[in-house]
Parts: structure tokens; sequence; C-alpha cells
């Protein structure tokens, strides 16, 4: 079996692929200063929740926009599952060609989120909006090349900031409101904020597809995309999984 981790700034997501099915997959906090024996005990935990005895993992392959952490995990697979993990980044077989000024700059997740779109979503052109700690809007050329793209605070974190540079305003649960004109504070935030988000995303798609020149399948991912989907029609397909599915593909090609 290969267990992929990505490693987010605010969430590792955990999968346990058999082959190309991913049989199970996991979300747990990102932790800057927790140590390779102390994420291990959380894995171990959830592999036995499924099932799994160690020795079943065979093969390992990191992702990580978290520079400091991915000495962790390498330590982890190594110590605690005795596998060599592929660490995805600068060097590693995508077979997707960058445009980026520098290509350096893209983080592996959006270069897996893009593998898995043209696999799974294709034929390009392809737009890609990630919406976890950050926005992500992903531009995938007719010809399957990674062209830019744009990055805006993810939702949470626009949250976050509002409430703590306002001394009257407070966390709400973001969800729909009964309507945009909020009758109170807690439906005007949840308005601004998730109507607020809706827009962007789409008049974001709508620039996209103009500057793509045609038509283009959307892509939604990430933590957010199954909450702002209830409330527009701009997603075409939503796969919370797809940078797990990307990074298995990356895997894939790297071993042969």
């Amino acid at each position: 079996m290969l267990l992929a981790i990505d490693v987010g700034n605010t969430t590792i997501t955990i999968g346990l692929f058999e082959g190309d099915r991913l049989r199970a997959t996991w979300r747990i906090a990102t932790e800057h200063g927790r140590l390779a024996d102390e994420y291990a005990v959380i894995i171990m935990g959830l592999l036995d929740v499924e099932s799994v005895e160690r020795a079943a993992i065979t093969d390992a392959v990191l992702v990580s926009v978290v520079p400091d952490l991915v000495p962790v995990f390498e330590q982890l697979f190594q110590r605690h599952l005795g596998v060599q993990p592929l660490v995805v980044g600068t060097g590693t077989k995508t077979g997707v060609k960058i445009l980026y000024d520098s290509p350096r700059d893209v983080g592996a997740d959006r270069i897996a989120d893009v593998v898995a779109a043209v696999q799974s979503y294709g034929p390009p052109p392809l737009i890609i909006v990630d919406l976890g700690t950050a926005l992500v809007f992903d531009a995938v050329s007719a010809e399957g090349d990674y062209l830019g793209g744009a990055l805006a605070p993810g939702i949470h974190i626009a949250a976050d900031a509002l409430t703590e540079r306002a001394a009257k305003l407070y966390p709400v649960e973001l969800v729909a409101p009964p309507a945009a004109i909020g009758k109170n504070t807690v439906n005007a935030l949840q308005s601004g904020l998730l109507y607020g988000y809706v827009s962007l995303i789409e008049g974001m798609v709508a620039r996209f597809k103009r500057e793509l020149g045609g038509s283009a399948k959307v892509i939604g991912t990430g933590g957010w995309a199954e909450v702002i989907a209830r409330e527009t029609k701009v997603f075409d397909v939503v796969d919370v999984d797809l940078t797990l599915h990307g990074v298995r593909l990356i895997y894939e090609a790297n071993r042969a």
C-alpha cells in the first residue's frame, strides 16, 4: 500500500492507496513543533482504525508547503514504517510544463492538483480553485501547460483577521445566512464572508476563462470547496482529494 501525505499550512491530509483506489483519508492539524514520534503515534493510530498493519505500507510519498516539516516526516517514514519516501519538489518528474516566471516558486501541491485534474477531468484548458489556508486559482492551457494563477487569503484567514482587528466583531459559523442583506451582526458577517467569497471566486473564474480564450472546466478542491459549492454553480467538479490523487500519480511516474 502507498501512504501519501500532503502537508499544508493548516491541515495535513493523509491518503492510504491500495493500487489506484483511495482506501481511506484522514485530516489532522498541522503543528509545526510536533516531532516525528508524535506524528507517528497519530498516524499509527489511524492505520489501526483501518486495520492496516505497518508492514502493509510498502511505499510513501510526501508533498509539503511547510519546509520545516519535510525532515520530520522523512524521519517518521524511515523510522516507523521502514520506507524511503519520495518527496515531491524541484526536479521531481511530473509531466507538467511550468510556464511560471520562476518555476521553483510554484508549490508542489499545486502541480499535483494539475496532474490529477488533467488525468481525471481533462482535456484542458482547466481552472483549479483550491480553497484551503489560501484561496488558490491555477490555470492550465489547452496544451496541458501550467500557466500561472492567483492567490488570495482563504475564507477562514479572512474571517479570523476581521474578528481580530474589529473590536465589536466576533467569530461566527461560516454557513449561509437567510439572505444576503443581514439583519444582525451574525448574518451580516456570514453574508459578507460566504457570499463575498462566492462572488470573488465567480469573478476570478470569469477572468481566467476570458484569458484562456475559450471554455474551461472548473475544478474545486480543498477543505472549503464543498461549503462554497453549495452556494454557486461555478464548479463543474468538486474533488476534495484532488491533491492526494495527483501525488499518487507523480509517485507512480517516478517509480516507473
